[in-house]
């Protein structure tokens, strides 16, 4: 298969819900600002913007009007072919407040953490945690939340921190909660999760249910959602993840790029944008040879339908 047929699913991580404007003046609290940074990515070569929601002084939020509002200035901005992805990961707040914005804006696809795990974020520096704490993500909770995509029509993102996390995929794949297309991230560089080294994305890919490098090198120039198997993402945290993304984008990965996982460029300098960090991405895809995803290529590969509208308008919760 010649790389310019193997396309790359950029992802954008728009803001998260931990770093603040003192860390990085661009990371984005009001819709509009959201709405700014969001066209940036897209001008430079992302499909699908990952959303935890904060209200207007920044503060990380839960709350269906905030979702609504920020996810609404994004569609005005860029359009609604643009993939609309929700986090549901926290701590301390409930699945039932985690579903309620699910159940009344139906993005297409949103994150699902894959396992139980210690996590936290260590400081060399200080030669202490900054913060730690355990983030509980039992069988009993993925499956609820499955069910509710499932009935919702949203597509899981499969976040795996750790390889026993993609095993996890086993048993709700035999019992039906998980099928394919699959989009599985492969996290690293968290505290409590996986090293981030290039040989474990290596190893980690390996377990990704159906194979992770067959549908890439099989049928050549069918997408794996045309041919079963797997889409699959490297999330690299902090500053290594220019050589996680690069060893992704070699093995045929799609990548995730944005001011939630990384404020840097690879020479140091401090991103300007979500799009600076989009277009270092861009161009590496690029410079091996594959091309970019468009949103609507983004869409068939992951099996999405296409969105006409933005969100379900109703007020309700």
């Amino acid at each position: 298969m010649s790389a310019i047929e193997d396309p790359v699913i950029i992802s954008n991580s728009i803001s998260g819900a931990i770093a603040n404007r003192d860390q990085c003046p661009a990371i984005p609290y009001t819709p509009a600002e959201y709405a700014a940074e969001a066209k940036r990515a897209v001008d430079e070569g992302a499909s699908q913007i990952h959303i935890h929601a904060r209200t207007p002084d920044g503060t990380p939020s839960y709350e269906i009007e905030d979702f609504r509002a920020i996810t609404q200035a994004i569609v005005d901005e860029v359009g609604p072919e643009v993939i609309i992805n929700y986090s549901t990961g926290a701590l301390g707040v409930s699945i039932e407040k985690r579903l309620e914005y699910l159940r009344a804006l139906t993005p297409d696809v949103a994150a699902l953490n894959m396992g139980s795990m210690n996590y936290a974020k260590f400081s060399k520096r200080r030669n202490d945690f900054v913060f730690k704490a355990v983030f509980e993500n039992s069988f009993d909770l993925i499956i609820e939340f499955l069910t509710a995509f499932k009935e919702l029509g949203i597509k899981p993102e499969h976040e795996c921190f750790d390889a026993g996390h993609v095993a996890n995929l086993d048993p709700l794949i035999a019992m039906g909660f998980v099928t394919e297309p699959h989009q599985i991230s492969l996290v690293m560089g968290i505290t409590g999760g996986i090293r981030p080294t290039t040989r474990n994305i290596g190893f980690m890919a390996e377990q990704i249910p159906g194979g992770a490098f067959s549908s890439r090198l099989n049928n050549a120039g069918a997408s794996p959602s045309a041919q079963g198997g797997a889409n699959w993402q490297v999330i690299g945290i902090s500053r290594d993840q220019w050589k996680l993304l690069a060893t992704s984008l070699t093995l045929g990965g799609n990548v995730r790029a944005g001011l939630e996982d990384n404020l840097y460029l690879p020479n140091g300098e401090m991103a300007r944008s979500n799009g600076d960090l989009v277009a270092k991405a861009r161009q590496m895809a690029e410079d091996i040879g594959r091309s970019v995803a468009t949103p609507a290529e983004a869409r068939r590969m992951l099996g999405l339908s296409e969105r006409t509208q933005a969100l379900q308008r109703s007020s309700g919760g």
